[in-house]
């Protein structure tokens, strides 16, 4: 009913500030009842993190900043919901208006500031929601005006990881000052192992995931990845939105605005990003494909690039919920066509080609 719903309203909808716009979509859903998704064809399943995933057609963080839907977009058909990012304080973010929707290339470009109720509220609902199905993430960071942001990360972790099936650390938001510093290696590596510390202090089973950048040169993502492994990351989410802005875009006044810029102009550096980093980490790491996603073929791209499962966002903000069904089938209609019986038999294996594509 959403998704049929989806074409009459979007017009409405784009006629508002895309946070007021947003922030609407958020209360209609949080007032629906959660709805339980048709089961999904057992050939999508994947088998990741210590978890069955029943798709790989997640939604990427940013969403659902306070856990306020989690359970309504897990029945949009979704195969795991992330929310967050969320910092121990409350905090209001960057001054509106701090989105824009650039249509003619299909993106978004926000600087929100990691906006966050704080872990306190978010905790709440996520313990409101303990015992229901599906796969919830949590992405944490650090408060803007923090003096200690490894503590940031031990507290959220500490609090939220027994209450979630991952955490993912995001060290790469584009807009929290220096917060993209913590990608450094000696940093990196101080913050990861006390974050697994605290996942494992806490007692909880959580896989703890890596969100890293698309701009990074590939000297740091070398040591990004050692680093990864040899703190017994789980995964790594690749990637955030990118602070370029490529030359293809036609909403040229609106580029200019400063923030992440995610939509369709981010596929192609997030997608090279991800080829590069399977490269380096192979099988030993799983990935997470993230940036750019509006369709059937761009995650099947993604996947062939070395991606085990796939986020989106951006593309929602055009085509509604009924993007997900549609990615789900065309990714069926694509495993029949080539005699794949199941997509891990695909993860990677155009890793090379993409890693060099311009």
């Amino acid at each position: 009913m959403i998704a049929a719903a989806f074409p009459l309203v979007r017009p409405l909808l784009h006629r508002l500030d895309a946070e007021r716009a947003h922030d609407l979509t958020l209360r209609a859903l949080s007032l629906l009842p959660p709805g339980q998704p048709a089961a999904d064809d057992p050939r999508l399943a994947v088998d990741l993190l210590g978890r069955r995933f029943p798709n790989p057609v997640g939604l990427a963080a940013g969403f659902d900043k306070g856990a306020r839907v989690p359970d309504a977009m897990l029945g949009l058909g979704f195969g795991f919901v992330e929310v967050g990012g969320v910092v121990p304080q409350p905090q209001p973010g960057n001054p509106q208006p701090r989105a824009f929707r650039l249509p003619a290339d299909r993106a978004v470009i926000n600087r929100y500031g990691l906006n966050s109720e704080g872990l306190a509220v978010v905790a709440g609902r996520l313990r409101a929601r303990a015992g229901r199905p599906g796969i919830v993430g949590v992405n944490i960071g650090a408060n803007k005006d923090s003096t200690d942001r490894l503590a940031d990360y031990v507290t959220c972790t500490r609090t939220l990881a027994p209450l979630v099936d991952f955490v993912t650390v995001n060290v790469s938001s584009p807009n929290t000052p220096g917060l993209r510093d913590l990608q450094g290696e000696a940093f990196l590596d101080e913050l990861l192992g006390r974050t697994v510390e605290a996942r494992d202090a806490a007692g909880a089973t959580a896989a703890v995931l890596l969100k890293i950048a698309p701009d990074m040169a590939l000297d740091a993502l070398d040591a990004i990845c050692a680093t990864a492994l040899k703190r017994g990351v789980q995964a790594l989410v690749v990637s955030n939105t990118t602070v370029a802005r490529p030359e293809s875009l036609r909403e040229t006044s609106l580029a200019r605005e400063t923030g992440g810029l995610s939509g369709r102009p981010l596929f192609g550096p997030a997608t090279r990003m991800l080829a590069q980093t399977r490269l380096r980490v192979g099988d030993r790491l799983p990935l997470i494909g993230v940036g750019g996603i509006d369709s059937a073929e761009a995650a099947w791209t993604k996947i062939e690039a070395g991606a085990s499962l796939v986020q989106l966002y951006s593309a929602l903000v055009y085509d509604g919920p009924g993007l997900v069904d549609r990615i789900k089938a065309g990714l069926l209609t694509r495993m029949a066509a080539e005699g794949v019986s199941a997509l891990h038999q695909v993860v990677g294996r155009g890793a090379e080609d993409l890693a060099r594509a311009a």
